[in-house]
This record gives structure tokens, C-alpha cells and sequence, in this order.
């Protein structure tokens, strides 16, 4: 099977010929060419690996932590229970994710609109493992140059070893991580007993394989293949950006022409030379882990690491040229011309992710920690009671999404005289309880075969837990 698709070149020809040309083979896929990441240090480096230790450490302690008895984030499926700290969503809640996620996409496009791929570069969980397995193949197998020495060597103890604690290593990390991503799903103080002694949930063991598989995978073999190929937000940030978002970009101006020349030639001299800044070194190519090269402009493979700005500014220092030759800037600065920060998406997009957050705070705020529904018994519409008044038999469900336990009072209006058994009902905390309640009413009163009446249910503990449903009362009408 090909890895080519035709393509037809319908560009007219210099003569005015309107014939399509021969048609040519279009690349879909390039061949991979291992990326040897060589490893460097400098200030934007060091504030990237703090941000991915910080959240490594959050990643792999966070279900470890107890609150109230549970795990301080415990997505409990079975239980259709979602705990976060200290409050309790539920399934019917279910808007209130799909808000957050929301409010997660708004504050992307933010960043994206002003720094570009930022995130990506500091923050996205597939370049945080991937740092991660590139540092401790950097531990075991030593610097650039000698992983592509020690890859082209035959196998031999020395390299064999290597390679083995690195794949071991490797493979402990992923099932760290699968355990652990696991962890959020059941609590991780039972699952690591239950696991190695063969007692745990089948979907437990998939899913802490499936995790297992994919971690080695991304982050020690595709790595920079997930970025290119299989991330979207590397094909869509295209449109988000303007010329007044801060990206990494190369000063051709200064640069330019590039070339070697010795270190004890002085700025002034290597200018009045006609040599740009850059000496050619390509070392900004050699720590790029997608491997651009960022003095071809900006491509969309740039995660915005800042590697290759640590990396220039060290060569600066040892040329003593002003640092800055690749930095964070925008294309109007690059440009000579005036950068814009408060400009209309920006603000747009500020605004609006403002005004959800504080939509909401306030909806979690004034979040009622009740919910109940109510059906009418199947079997029968209504009966006759002994003494002569009209029965309606519904199905209660109440839901307590409160700490604490909760004993309910039961009223119901919209006809005269109405009576309910029981009148009240006890719901533990975070429980789901199912009651049969009865209601009556005096057959003189019904007018009509079918009245609106109305369930009110209100905590006897706290009177702001109060929620109120809809339903009619069947009956014979009164002739």
C-alpha cells in the first residue's frame, strides 16, 4: 500500500497554457528520524522542570490523600459519586463538569491567543513523561553525543545493560502512572494490596495496563509523533495566533548571515565582518525535542519550550554577544512594529472566561445539596380508602448530596384537605433513598379526573435545603 496520494499541479504555465501538469506524488508522511535531545540548562529550562515535578507530585500523591475518610479526589463510578475535596457531585450534576470543561477550553484559548503553545511546553501531560524519559535516558545513557555513539556500537555488556535498566525504568514509571490514574477511580490504598494478590476488578487491571502501555508507548518511543501527528491543538493553534502573540522566534535581522567564525573575534568586529550574530552552532536544533529548527520561522511542530532560547543564550555568553538572538517576542516586534497586548480577542476571551468563572462560583455557591424525583406507582392510578377518600400511591427518590445526615419533612398542597404518609423521611449523608409515599384527598374536592399538586421536601436541619416537584393527582370526578 502506498504512502503517497496523488496530486495534480494545476498552476497555468508561464505561456498561458491552462493544461494541468503531470501529476506528482504528495508526501503524506514523513520517515521518522530519531531525535537525539541533547540536554542543556538555563533559566527557562529550570522553570519548566519545576513545573513538571510539582505536577508529577500532584499527579502520583493526590489519591494518597484522605479527606473525611476518602480519597481527596475519588471519581467513585459504581456509586455514581464524584468526590472533590469537600464536595460531592452526582451524576444529575453532570452541567456542572461540562461548565468546568468549558471553563478549561476558554482559559486555552486565552493563553494560546497570548503566549501561543505555552501550555504544551510546560504543562501538557504527554511532554511532561516525555522530559521525564528523555532525563532518565540522559541519567543512564549519557550525553547526545554519546547515546548516538552508543546506538551505532554493536550490543556488547556495556550498552546491553543500559538499555535494560532504561526500558525497566521505563516501564516502572508507566505502571506507576496506570496505577496510579487508576487510583482516581478506586481508592489507592486498596487497589495496590489488591492487585499484586490477584483480587481486584478486572477493569481495574485493563485499565492499569491500558495506561501502562500507552505511558511507554508516548513518552519513551512516539514522543515527539504524538505532537506532530496525533495532537490536534498543534493544527488548529494556527488560527489563533496574531501577530502580537508571544512566540519563540528567531531574529533573522540580527542573525543573519550566519556562520562560524572565531571566539576571539568581538561583536563590532564579527558585524563590521558582515557576519550575523548567529555562528551556525545548531544547538538550538540539537535541544529541540520535535527537532525544528526555529531559524526557519515558525512551525507548527514548536511546543514553545524555550529549550533553544536557553540554548542560544549560552552560546551568546561564551561569544559575549547580547543575549535575545532566539526569544519570546511577537512577529510585530520582530517587525519594528508596536506589540499590541490589550487588543479585542484577547479581551474577548478574558471577559468571557471571567464571566463563567464567576457564573460558576456562584453556581457552586448556591448549590442545593438535595435532589429528588418523584413517579407514580405503576399498577393502578388511584384507590378508594376506607373511608370513603381518594389514595395516590408515588415513588419518592431523594438524594442527600449533603456532609451530613438529613431528616426531611414532607408536605404537599394544591387541593384542599391533602394528606401524605409519611410525612417525614431519613436520607444518611451522601445517600440515595427510595420511598413509596402516600397521598389522599376527599373525593368531594375533585372537580376534575387529574390536579396539579405539588411535593415540597425541606431538611428539619438546615431550612435552605428545600426543593419542590410537580406532579397530579389522580382521581374520579366529582358529578
Amino acid at each position: 500500500m502506498s504512502d503517497k496520494i496523488p496530486a495534480r499541479d494545476v498552476t497555468p504555465d508561464p505561456v498561458g497554457h491552462h493544461e494541468p501538469r503531470a501529476v506528482v506524488q504528495q508526501e503524506m508522511y514523513a520517515s521518522r528520524r530519531h531525535i537525539y535531545v541533547r540536554e542543556i540548562k538555563g533559566f527557562f529550562q529550570r522553570l519548566r522542570r519545576c513545573a513538571n515535578w510539582l505536577l508529577m507530585l500532584a499527579f502520583f500523591v493526590t489519591p494518597w490523600i484522605q479527606w473525611d475518610g476518602r480519597p481527596l479526589i475519588w471519581f467513585d463510578l459504581p456509586g455514581r459519586e464524584f468526590h472533590i475535596f469537600a464536595a460531592t457531585f452526582y451524576p444529575q450534576e453532570f452541567i456542572l463538569l461540562s461548565w468546568l470543561l468549558i471553563i478549561c477550553a476558554f482559559g486555552l484559548f486565552f493563553i494560546t491567543v497570548f503566549a501561543g503553545r505555552v501550555w504544551c511546553g510546560y504543562t501538557c501531560p504527554q511532554s511532561v513523561w516525555t522530559f521525564l524519559y528523555i532525563w532518565v535516558e540522559h541519567r543512564l545513557e549519557g550525553s547526545r553525543n554519546r547515546r548516538i555513539k552508543l546506538d551505532r556500537q554493536p550490543m556488547n555488556l556495556d550498552k546491553a545493560w543500559r538499555k535494560t535498566a532504561k526500558h525497566i525504568i521505563w516501564l516502572a514509571i508507566a505502571l506507576a502512572t496506570g496505577v496510579t490514574f487508576v487510583g482516581y477511580f478506586t481508592p489507592i490504598r486498596e487497589l495496590v494490596v489488591e492487585l499484586p494478590t490477584l483480587q481486584a476488578h478486572g477493569w481495574a487491571y485493563f485499565w492499569s495496563g491500558f495506561f501502562l502501555v500507552f505511558t511507554y508507548l508516548n513518552a519513551g518511543w512516539l514522543r515527539e509523533q504524538v505532537c506532530i501527528y496525533m495532537c490536534p491543538y498543534a493544527r488548529f493553534q494556527g488560527v489563533m495566533f496574531d501577530a502580537d502573540t508571544l512566540i519563540v522566534s528567531y531574529d533573522e535581522a540580527r542573525g543573519e548571515p550566519r556562520g562560524s567564525r572565531k571566539k576571539s573575534l568581538s561583536h563590532q568586529q564579527a558585524r563590521e565582518a558582515g557576519y550575523g550574530d548567529c555562528i551556525d552552532c545548531d544547538l538550538c536544533v540539537q535541544v529541540c525535542p520535535t527537532g525544528i529548527d526555529i531559524r526557519d520561522g515558525l512551525q507548527y511542530e514548536c511546543i514553545t519550550c524555550a529549550a533553544c532560547i536557553d540554548a542560544c543564550d549560552s552560546v551568546m555568553d561564551r561569544m559575549n554577544y547580547p543575549r535575545g538572538l532566539i526569544r519570546y517576542t511577537t512577529e510585530n516586534a520582530l517587525e519594528g512594529k508596536p506589540t499590541h497586548i490589550l487588543r479585542p480577542r484577547l479581551m474577548g476571551y478574558l471577559v468571557a472566561l471571567l464571566v463563567m468563572i464567576g457564573l460558576f462560583v456562584w453556581a457552586l455557591s448556591d448549590r442545593m445539596p438535595l435532589d429528588f424525583e418523584v413517579e407514580r406507582e405503576r399498577g393502578q392510578l388511584y384507590q378508594m380508602t376506607r373511608d370513603g377518600r381518594i389514595s395516590n400511591v408515588f415513588s419518592l427518590t431523594l438524594r442527600n448530596q449533603d456532609r451530613e445526615d438529613h431528616e426531611f419533612r414532607l408536605e404537599v398542597s394544591g387541593l384542599p384537605g391533602l394528606e401524605i404518609d409519611p410525612d417525614t423521611l431519613r436520607v444518611p449523608a451522601g445517600a440515595s433513598r427510595r420511598f413509596a409515599v402516600q397521598v389522599t384527598a376527599d373525593a368531594e374536592v375533585l372537580e376534575l379526573p387529574s390536579h396539579p399538586i405539588q411535593l415540597n421536601v425541606q431538611s428539619q436541619q438546615n431550612e435552605r435545603i428545600a426543593l419542590e416537584r410537580d406532579t397530579r393527582f389522580i382521581g374520579e370526578a366529582r358529578r
